[in-house]
């Protein structure tokens, strides 16, 4: 419409073009839409031609308003500068622009003999500007990278409970930007691919209770958007059976109402009657009158010889420095036992069944410490510690690894690397040639060696089998003790299996044990009717026709199975022990069977190990700040939990509690993710430990070693 009008156009067509161009082609290279990536690339073009149309500025100037090349310049030079804003209009614009334009143009006309002479100096074209302005904000843009505080990387070892809930935490801090990549050999440790027997029927690798006190799994749930009844089944009975028949039934403690069944009456306060459920009690005594009438052959006289080992764990738990606890970890548990006058039925029938499903041995090679942390986190600590519930449908996997993994993926960009198998971790020497931090990590992926250099800092998520065989191949890890020690530690044997039956077998309960067959050859054994837990028939049933039971069968201890074959294992299990146990399981014939054997994988608490176990902070913040331990085995310090033994919380917290660590001594930060602790003890323990501690000042531990 004016003159103004045409420099201004001129000056949009030899300036911005540079900056227009490279902000297309960048969004064009950041973008998976194949139709806004042409569209981005096709504007680019368009840009680059009209910047080199602008080199003859003059082109885009109305015909009775043409201005000299040197004009045009000029005005563009001198007088445009990016102080106009626009408000509701671009007429808003010109309108704030319009006079001191037109005055600038009077000026300039009265000026033509500077003007002319101005254009016989060579001007530089538009193209020209173009590339000096990219130059300057090339270098304007790598000095602010420069002036950026680099992404940490992190690298997550192991993809059980501890390396997600380690992910988890590193993941979800706020305070420092990081790349996290967790490496696990199975082909996909999310949960997401399932895992299918020979004949592509679902099956898992051992079956896991969720207890009562599972507190940061529970919060993980509601996290997660997760409803727990649609997770998890109702708290759940288990029954005790030996060849004998049934021994004994473990009630949901929260819901049992065992006053009709004493053999005499007891007055029930606060106007309680038989119709409510069983009031909850200090504990044992909550324990030992649910329990009551539920063991089917065990004499009172034999159950009244477990009080020996509650002035024990008061001692053990209670005992205020390290000392202690060591040495009683160096005495084995049947030790303690016989110390403490526990009845040797009680023990064989009872005891020893339940140490081998909850802790994988026998109480002779067991460390007395772990015996008693487990017994009174599962049985003693409340009177409905011992409550357990199982995965409604599917696995714990697809129940609940794989949202947590979807979440982290998509939300905090966390890259999960399945197939991997990680060898040597190198270190850094410092000027003295000691190590000081971990900066590469090996690991062999599709039969070919990678790295992952300048991490700022690993998690090792690993069970005894995995450390062992990353400490071997990693020599500067060895030369440290807390890493050799660790790898000598040795694993137990563990056989899970799964039966489709031809007909719908009635148990008592959905979950048992075995207790005392000679076919279990020193192991522990336990079965679950998978067709009551979770019900969902055609899933278990892998696509298939569902014809009867599904029952998924474990061996705990199982050295003495483990050289049998599949077949053997399959027929012990059908024809001696399941119908020993329920005598309908005879009539019953197998359609499918899996087994599954896994040597030396579940951590061993064997006598003395507690000095050997790792500690959550692996060689010391003095010594190797950037490498954390987590797992159940782990020895957490003064983060210790109240979770304990082969525990799947107990797990999931440490892995929370070793990416807290390393973010506190790599970062530099303390705003780190919540861990949320178990139940507060009771108060008649807390009396009891006070008492005890007054007295051992005094008394000498002479039971121990």
């Amino acid at each position: 419409k004016n003159e103004s009008l045409s420099y201004k156009v001129t000056l949009c067509f030899s300036r911005i073009p540079g900056i227009l161009t490279q902000e297309f082609v960048l969004r064009a290279c950041n973008t998976r839409n194949k139709d806004f990536q042409k569209t981005m690339f096709r504007s680019a073009v368009l840009t680059t031609l009209l910047a080199t149309l602008a080199s003859k500025s003059d082109a885009f100037a109305f015909p009775s308003q043409r201005m000299s090349r040197g004009t045009s310049m000029a005005l563009m030079d001198k007088r445009i500068q990016p102080t106009a804003s626009y408000t509701s209009t671009d007429s808003t614009l010109y309108a704030a622009t319009e006079s001191e334009d037109d005055a600038e143009v009077n000026k300039e006309e009265k000026s033509s003999q500077a003007v002319e002479e101005e254009d016989k100096v060579e001007q530089p074209s538009a193209a020209e500007a173009w590339k000096r302005q990219q130059k300057q904000e090339n270098e304007s843009q790598k000095e602010s990278e420069s002036n950026q505080v680099p992404k940490r990387k992190y690298v997550v070892v192991g993809g059980g409970w501890g390396g997600w809930g380690a992910a988890q935490a590193l993941c979800e801090n706020k305070s420092i930007d990081c790349d996290v990549t967790l490496l696990d050999a199975l082909p996909d440790p999310t949960g997401a691919m399932p895992y299918l027997s020979a004949n592509g029927k679902p099956v898992e690798a051992g079956t896991r209770g969720f207890w009562k006190d599972y507190p940061n799994i529970n919060f993980l749930c509601s996290q997660l958007g997760i409803n727990e009844n649609d997770v998890f089944t109702p708290f759940t009975n288990s029954s005790f059976y030996s060849p004998d028949g049934l021994e004994a039934t473990a009630p949901v403690f929260s819901e049992s109402n065992p006053f009709d069944k004493l053999p005499f009456d007891i007055p029930l306060p606060f106007g309680m009657n038989k119709d409510n459920p069983f009031p909850q009690l200090p504990s044992p005594l909550g324990q030992v009158l649910a329990t009551f009438p539920l063991f089917e052959r065990l004499p009172l006289s034999d159950r009244a010889s477990m009080v020996g080992l509650l002035l024990a764990t008061i001692d053990c738990l209670g005992a205020e420095d390290e000392a202690t606890k060591e040495s009683y970890d160096r005495m084995t548990a049947h030790d303690l036992f016989i110390r403490f006058g526990l009845s040797k039925r009680l023990v064989d029938d009872f005891i020893r069944p339940t140490l081998l499903v909850g802790l994988f041995k026998p109480p002779e090679e067991l460390s007395a410490l772990v015996v008693m942390e487990l017994l009174y986190y599962y049985a003693l600590a409340h009177q409905d510690s011992f409550d357990v519930r199982w995965i409604k449908n599917g696995t714990v996997a697809d129940s609940l690894i794989l949202p947590l993994a979807n979440m982290l993926q998509e939300d905090h960009g966390l890259n999960v690397m399945g197939g991997c198998r990680v060898g040597e971790i190198s270190l850094e020497e410092d000027a003295d040639g000691n190590v000081s931090n971990a900066r590469t990590v090996t690991y062999i992926q599709n039969g070919e060696e990678h790295q992952i250099n300048d991490v700022d800092g690993v998690v090792l998520a690993l069970g005894c089998k995995g450390m062992e065989s990353v400490v071997r191949a990693s020599p500067d890890l060895a030369r440290l003790a807390t890493f050799s020690k660790a790898a000598s530690l040795r694993g137990i044997d563990v056989i899970s299996t799964r039966i489709w039956f031809d007909e719908v077998v009635e148990t008592r309960t959905p979950a048992n044990v075995f207790a005392r067959f000679e076919e279990l050859r020193g192991s522990g054994g336990t079965f679950f009717m998978l067709d009551q837990l979770q019900g969902n028939t055609e899933e278990l049933w892998g696509g298939d026709e569902p014809q009867g039971s599904v029952v998924a069968c474990d061996f705990y201890n199982a050295g003495g199975v483990m050289s049998m074959s599949d077949e053997d294992v399959i027929k012990i299990l059908t024809e001696d022990l399941l119908p020993s146990a329920v005598p309908k399981f005879k009539d019953a014939k197998v359609v499918d069977s899996w087994v599954g054997k896994y040597a030396g994988t579940v951590s061993w608490f064997s006598p003395g190990s507690y000095t050997s176990r790792p500690p959550l902070e692996g060689a010391g913040n003095d010594v190797l700040p950037n490498v954390k331990i987590a797992g159940d085995w782990v020895r957490m310090g003064d983060r210790e939990h109240g979770a304990k033994g082969l525990c799947q919380e107990r797990a999931y917290v440490s892995g929370m509690e070793a990416a807290n660590s390393l973010l506190k001594t790599t970062g530099d930060i303390t705003d780190v993710k919540e861990v949320l602790q178990v139940r507060e003890d009771e108060e008649q323990f807390k009396f009891g430990v006070s008492v005890n501690n007054q007295v051992m000042k005094v008394l000498p531990r002479f039971w121990v070693k």
